[in-house]
């Protein structure tokens, strides 16, 4: 069997396509990579966010899974995400060893998940 090797793409399911690339447009900053009349697709990192409208009839229950995106400030993020309209869906919490999460609801209902991993800085060696 084949090891997995990472997530690669998520895909949210949006009723209005032109809305939403409008509004993840503004959200990362970015044109998007692919963008045609039935998908849009934004590189972020190693991944691939994409805007689907057809997936919205399959997703009954958006809860059941989150996709969280690493920022460099949870902080800074929920309050540009605040400002773009979404609504919170959990507030920012610290997991452990400084681990920071916080998620939103965007406009078309899916879950937009943060987390902020703290930087670990190389051991300096006394010798």
């Amino acid at each position: 069997m084949g090891q997995i090797l990472g997530l690669h793409t998520v895909i949210y399911g949006v009723t209005d396509l032109a809305e939403a690339r409008a509004w993840y447009t503004q959200l990362l900053g970015q044109k998007p990579t692919v963008d045609s009349d039935g998908y849009v697709g934004f590189r972020v990192g190693d991944c691939e966010l994409g805007l689907n409208p057809d997936a919205r009839s399959a997703i009954s229950r958006a809860d059941g899974v989150i996709a969280y995106w690493t920022v460099e400030d949870v902080a800074a993020q929920v309050e540009h995400l605040g400002a773009m309209g979404a609504r919170q869906h959990s507030e920012v919490v610290e997991v452990g060893k400084g681990v920071l999460m916080a998620s939103f609801l965007d406009p078309f209902g899916n879950i937009v998940g943060l987390i902020e991993q703290p930087r670990t800085q190389p051991e300096v060696s006394d010798q």
